[in-house]
């Protein structure tokens, strides 16, 4: 098969290391870091190479001739991603779109990519990608993907097909990451607040004594770790994830996802690397930080 991505991030590169496996697969791609100089375009040049993957000069050459393009940006972008490549498909062409956004963006973008006939498929990923790939186990919705199941069964994709309406996938993706990443966010605020607020021992005898099964504390590390190094990400999920509750008519969900896209946003933006084995340490650590950014910002 001849197969595409519109951005090359760390789905792509983990779907691409394993479909490898599958076939003779010929592989295309375009991200919007090339021509941008930067360390980042540099790394992205030679993953690509190390994999086989050819950067085409534009969204238009990567899809051109191919079987499947995946859609795999942020979900601030997934829109854009989808008009980047309209013009250029057609049947037979199936344009897959992994990306976390509310299931109303799936059906804008699904109305715009298969006006000239190509297929849109709405995939969820439901687990992180490393280190099974695109042996991932993702959930599919749409109206052709009864027709595509064996292509999927044949390339090894671990999936269930969740309904024929577009949305059904990401819908069930979307409102468990309002619980996944919640989790994350209120766990690491409340430490972070206990640290500050001088009672970090005894909040975390606490919760660690009442919800011991979770785990700790791993599970505190485990979160603070997710939190530093994708939380970014993670807002733009979560903002997704309010647009979610907002189509579903729940103003409430709208509000809380919000306010855990802020938690995310705000300690993904400090770019952290969590040093493991002390935890009490590790939340000093982002207090540190956010303290640094306040001077800095108070002294302008």
């Amino acid at each position: 098969m001849k197969i595409a991505f519109i951005g090359f991030g760390e789905a792509a590169r983990a779907f691409v290391s394993t479909l490898r496996e599958t076939g003779p697969h010929q592989f295309s791609a375009y991200d919007r870091l090339q021509g941008s100089g930067t360390p980042a375009e540099e790394r992205l040049r030679r993953v690509a190479s190390e994999l086989g993957v050819a950067l085409a000069a534009d969204a238009h050459a990567a899809v051109a001739g191919t079987d499947w393009i995946f859609s795999a940006v942020t979900a601030a972008d997934s829109l854009d991603a989808g008009n980047s490549v309209a013009g250029a498909l057609k049947s037979p062409q199936v344009f897959i779109d992994i990306n976390s956004v509310s299931a109303g963006r799936k059906l804008e973008t699904a109305a715009v990519v298969t006006r000239g006939g190509a297929a849109y498929v709405d995939m969820a990923v439901m687990a992180p990608v490393h280190p099974r790939g695109h042996r991932t186990p993702v959930l599919l919705a749409g109206p052709d993907c009864a027709r595509l199941e064996p292509s999927f069964a044949g390339n090894g994709f671990a999936f269930e097909i969740v309904g024929g309406e577009i949305g059904a996938a990401t819908s069930n993706k979307m409102i468990r990451s309002l619980f996944v990443k919640g989790l994350e966010a209120i766990t690491v605020q409340a430490l972070l607040a206990a640290r500050e607020a001088g009672c970090f021992d005894r909040i975390y005898a606490s919760l660690s004594t009442s919800f011991a099964a979770l785990g700790w504390p791993a599970f505190a590390e485990y979160q603070l770790e997710r939190v530093a190094t994708h939380g970014v990400r993670r807002a733009a999920e979560m903002r997704e994830s309010a647009r979610t509750m907002e189509e579903l008519g729940f103003a409430g969900g709208n509000e809380l996802a919000s306010a855990i896209a802020s938690v995310q946003d705000e300690i993904g933006r400090l770019g952290l690397k969590i040093a493991g084995g002390d935890l009490a340490a590790a939340f000093s650590q982002v207090l540190d930080a956010r303290k640094e950014i306040s001077a800095a910002q108070a002294a302008e």
